[in-house]
């Protein structure tokens, strides 16, 4: 029987490198990788190599595990951002159209202004205040006017195998005794295998739409960061401060969502993946060597 081929775009990063251990097991797959450091490159802002690769490819699916997350950069660097977070979703939404292939694209909490008093479902209005958030906000757009057939995932506070909050509080700890940590900033620690395992839940099916996933349950990133201090076997302290003190210290931050708390909805309606608890989900995560 021939493999379903799957074009893998950010094969490098924590999801892509997630989605790679999942899909291992599974020989239905036959994983085509690519990334801009990758032996196979390919370029999603540049419409004619996108369409070009996935015409001689002819995949069963596209997932776009590509995007430009590096929030306080992206304040000064704005048409890049659209580039790599909005362009390059709308080429791969062309091609795959074009290819009668499915289309997964990961999107982010930072769609919402972050004033909720409540979980966030799909159905939530949508009110970005900065630049990253804008521009996932129009990779979506463009995913759901270009693609015919997509899955359009949410997701939040994402850690894996490669640079991530949880990583950087480990490295910080190596040379400081107490860590400031913002504490009223409320969204849920999110596993990359956890996301990889819902991707390869939802690509077999028909339940084509707009998703949240995260972890279950909900926390504030100094908790978190007291987590991960504790599973490390840490005795570094964590100091919480509010946002309004810790942009006081770091002027050069963008603005993030208070708020970030996502209800998978649409996941429950739909019988889609049931996500572990973050709690659970941070233990596998050192288990597994932090990968």
């Amino acid at each position: 029987m021939d493999k379903k081929r799957v074009i893998v775009t950010g094969c490098n990063g924590q999801l892509g490198r997630a989605v790679n251990r999942v899909f291992a097991d599974d020989d239905r797959y036959e994983l085509i990788n690519t990334d801009v450091t990758a032996d196979i490159k390919l370029d999603i802002t540049d419409v004619d190599q996108v369409l070009s690769f996935v015409r001689e490819n002819k995949p069963y699916a596209v997932f776009n595990c590509a995007a430009y997350t590096a929030v306080d950069r992206q304040e000064s660097d704005q048409d890049l951002a659209m580039k790599i977070n909005a362009l390059g979703p709308r080429n791969l939404a062309i091609a795959a159209s074009e290819a009668k292939a499915k289309l997964v694209h990961i999107s982010t909490d930072y769609v919402f202004p972050g004033v909720s008093d409540h979980p966030l479902t799909e159905f939530d209005p949508v009110g970005p205040v900065s630049v990253y958030g804008k521009t996932k906000l129009a990779g979506e757009e463009f995913v759901k006017q270009f693609a015919e057939r997509f899955y359009i995932i949410r997701t939040a506070w994402l850690y894996g195998d490669g640079h991530n909050f949880a990583r950087t509080m480990l490295k910080l700890a190596e040379t400081h005794d107490e860590l400031t940590v913002v504490c009223d900033q409320l969204g849920t620690p999110t596993s990359a295998g956890e996301l990889a395992r819902c991707i390869h839940q939802l690509a077999d099916t028909d339940n084509y739409g707009l998703f949240h996933g995260t972890c279950e349950g909900d926390t504030n990133w100094a908790v978190f960061a007291e987590e991960v201090l504790r599973l490390a076997g840490k005795d570094t302290k964590v100091r919480h401060v509010t946002t309004e003190e810790y942009t006081r210290m770091n002027p050069a931050s963008a603005p993030r969502p208070a708020y970030s708390i996502l209800d998978n909805y649409m996941l429950r309606l739909t019988g889609g993946y049931t996500f572990a608890d973050w709690h659970y989900a941070i233990e596998e995560y050192f288990k597994d060597g932090l990968k």
